[in-house]
């Protein structure tokens, strides 16, 4: 099959080469100039993917319009800010019927819209699916065992990037709860801010385990207000993706969290993870559909206060602690 990426940062990297490794031609572009030069130059991406070579039937392009025509799949993999521009551009070189997998994790802040929203809104007639799952690139890269999900509107175009994507250590399942995979795989980065915080602080292994908890409750409660399927936070882009990036050294998210644990803001945390931290644009979003569909979510409050509203952390921490008494689940009865 003929695959293109658009985005070559390390998770559209490590999923080209996944892709490649499967004996498929393979178009990586990036409309970043220093990038391109350096993935041209040395065949491998030293600053975020150090020690990985690229197979020789990956082929690094700049131009959009050429990574775009005659593709049997492309892969929309920048980051998340940056999926509307990105398809904008490359409208006008998509054929009809064209089908695009989103492997980008995030919420539109002005829109509230899904990933797959705004690409069906600026690609209307192109098929649209999702993969997620818990999978940080520098696993997947070096062929570490890793499970994710595709989400589809079809059993047929999920079974067709299955089978492009699935090998023995990259293991493909497939779900036709898009909404659901969606939404765990954007807010719980928003709830790894919140873990990374806890450990900045210096809590215990029983702080960032209620506070996951407590934080996949809220992202369910949600995504079953906006229609998507309970199991699903139950499954690989629910618990399991946020276990990982709740937990994982890999991960920008809890880096971040972290580095706001220790004193310091949000900008200056975001400089030294250096890439782009993801929670930060999910959590207004986040708390914009909480409010759209009025769910509570009190972790993702107390987020959006610290990040946007100068409040520490240890005076989030304490003001979730001191809410007042509920039942764990008001769905079970006495």
């Amino acid at each position: 099959m003929k695959i293109s990426f658009l985005g070559a940062g390390s998770w559209g990297t490590a999923l080209s080469v996944v892709v490649a490794k499967n004996g498929h031609d393979v178009m990586l572009w990036s409309a970043i100039e220093d990038e391109l030069e350096l993935l041209k130059t040395h065949r491998e991406h030293t600053e975020r993917l150090p020690g990985v070579k690229l197979p020789d039937n990956i082929y690094i392009e700049s131009d959009l319009e050429t990574a775009c025509k005659d593709r049997d799949l492309i892969v929309m993999s920048v980051a998340s800010p940056y999926v509307r521009t990105t398809a904008e551009s490359a409208k006008n070189f998509i054929k009809k019927g064209q089908r695009i997998v989103n492997v980008a994790k995030g919420i539109e802040n002005d829109t509230l819209f899904t990933l797959s929203q705004v690409l069906e809104e600026v690609l209307p007639e192109c098929d649209i699916a999702v993969l997620s799952g818990p999978s940080h690139a520098e696993e997947v890269v070096k062929g570490i065992p890793t499970t994710v999900v595709v989400g589809a509107t079809t059993m047929e175009t999920a079974s067709f990037i299955q089978d492009i994507f699935m090998c023995d250590t990259f293991r493909v399942y497939t779900s036709p709860d898009i909404i659901g995979i969606e939404l765990g795989s954007s807010i719980k980065n928003v709830i790894a801010l919140a873990a990374g915080m806890v450990d900045g602080l210096g809590l215990g292994d029983n702080t960032k385990a209620a506070l996951m908890t407590r934080g996949l409750t809220e992202i369910s409660r949600l995504g079953v207000a906006m229609g998507a399927k309970l199991e699903t936070f139950s499954g690989l882009s629910g618990v399991g993706d946020l276990i990982v990036t709740c937990t994982s050294r890999h991960s920008r998210n809890h880096n971040a969290g972290y580095y706001m644990g220790q004193g310091y803001s949000m900008d200056e945390a975001m400089r030294e993870v250096k890439q782009v931290v993801e929670g930060v644009y999910s959590a207004k979003a986040a708390l914009g559909l909480a409010k759209k569909y009025n769910v509570d979510m009190p972790i993702v409050e107390q987020i959006n206060a610290v990040l946007f509203e100068d409040k520490s952390v240890k005076s989030g921490l304490k003001d979730l602690f001191e809410r007042d008494r509920k039942l764990e689940y008001s769905e079970v009865k006495w």
